[in-house]
């Protein structure tokens, strides 16, 4: 919105900003139209009783420049629920009643509320559930079209999982900070001072009480809005520069100011920090020769067969040669519980091979490696990799559809609140 409308805004909100917090006035009497979505206007009522739910939930206290951010978000979230549904009647997606009622159960539940106290504090706000249910619909919709249009497109390859469970392993190894964030980014338009108001406008709510996962899951730009903003836990590698710089020195608990950032602005809160617990894991077999059987003999039949041996099948086969040998199956292994000599050992070799023959306290000892892997608190599969990569571009692609409708849209402003 330019700079002129929204101080013509400011200068307009008595009357409205005493509607918007109570609700008294009643719908016809100040209906009018705030935009028009492809010839499907966005009324003032819609945009004032979206408000008025951004505010109950959000805990932000309403001042007028606050108000000014919240009619922003407002419109633009009617605007792109408006695309989104529009874009699910032409493909013929259908969403039932059935489907809004249940997510909005859910939604309420994980609260612990019911749908009817939730629906009465609404209400108590001058809000209307009318509004979280257009909201639901369209994001229920949206995904509906986002999964049926790119999902049987993304190809997730092994080496990619691999890949990203490597990365994964080294930033878990690191020290990890539990983070959640508000993105506000740069309007297509580029007017930083736009984005600038916004993010101080959620900054000044923050400072005043209000809960950072509504305010993000209301005001945030970022895919974790849905979220309440969290990120999850996260290594100073995996953390956009500027805002692992401030997060190193952040305490748990806090919240940090304003951080300019490529493409916007940001706000994280530390939720949580620890050290990295993450280690590789061994699977092995072991072979021992005491000191009390160790010969010349017995020791070259050990090395032979430690060279010859092809995984951890036939183990016992592959050192029938040696029969005093004694073979233990050692399980997994963490690195940190070896000892330097067998780690030492074990680094160069690949699955199904065998270590050189080691001199220990308990003799000659042999280690088959039969696997190796990344294990610690946290460590996701390769499953749940496979489907985070997946999320990733179902999200990037959906941003990119939704903003490539927005600037095919034809969208008219047309009046105020």
């Amino acid at each position: 919105m330019p700079i002129a409308t929204l101080k013509r805004l400011v200068l307009s909100l008595a009357v409205p900003f005493a509607m918007v917090l109570s609700g008294s006035v009643h719908a016809q009497q100040v209906e009018g139209i705030a935009a028009i979505v492809n010839d499907q206007p966005i009324t003032t009522y819609e945009v004032r009783d979206r408000m008025r739910f951004i505010l109950s939930t959000s805990g932000i206290e309403p001042n007028e420049e606050v108000l000014v951010q919240v009619r922003e978000q407002a419109l633009r979230s009617l605007i792109e629920e408006t695309l989104q549904l529009q874009t699910a009647a032409e493909f013929e997606v259908p969403v039932t009643d059935e489907e809004v009622d249940e997510a909005i159960a859910d939604n309420v539940a994980r609260n612990g509320m019911t749908v009817a106290e939730f629906q009465r504090e609404l209400e108590s706000t001058g809000a209307s559930i009318d509004t979280i249910r257009q909201q639901l619909r369209a994001e229920i919709a949206w995904s509906y079209l986002v999964s049926g249009r790119y999902r049987n497109r993304i190809r997730v390859s092994d080496a990619q999982i691999e890949n990203a469970l490597e990365r994964l392993a080294e930033s878990a190894s690191q020290t990890q900070y539990r983070v959640a964030e508000i993105m506000v980014t740069l309007p297509a338009s580029g007017a930083e001072s736009d984005a600038e108001q916004r993010i101080m406008a959620i900054y000044g709510a923050l400072e005043q009480g209000a809960p950072f996962p509504a305010v993000a899951q209301q005001m945030s730009d970022a895919p974790s809005a849905a979220a309440g903003g969290d990120a999850g836990w996260l290594s100073a590698a995996q953390l956009r520069p500027q805002v692992a710089q401030v997060v190193q020195q952040m305490p748990v608990g806090s919240i940090s100011n304003p951080i300019r950032v490529p493409g916007g602005y940001m706000i994280v809160a530390l939720a949580d920090r620890r050290d990295g617990q993450v280690t590789e894991q061994f699977t092995l077999q072991q072979v021992t020769l005491v000191s009390s059987q160790v010969t010349p003999e017995r020791r070259s039949a050990l090395e032979r067969s430690a060279a010859d041996v092809q995984g951890c099948a036939d183990v016992r086969g592959a050192f029938a040669r040696v029969p005093e040998a004694i073979i233990t199956d050692l399980g997994t292994v963490g690195a940190n519980a070896l000892v330097p000599q067998i780690r030492t050992a074990l680094s160069g070799l690949e699955s199904g091979q065998a270590s050189s023959v080691l001199e220990t306290a308990a003799g000659l000892q042999v280690f088959i490696l039969c696997d190796r892997s990344i294990g610690g608190p946290g460590m996701p599969g390769a499953n749940e990799i496979e489907n985070q990569i997946v999320n990733q571009q179902l999200s990037l692609l959906a941003r990119r559809w939704l903003r490539d409708l927005r600037n095919d849209a034809t969208v008219e402003m047309v009046g105020e609140l």
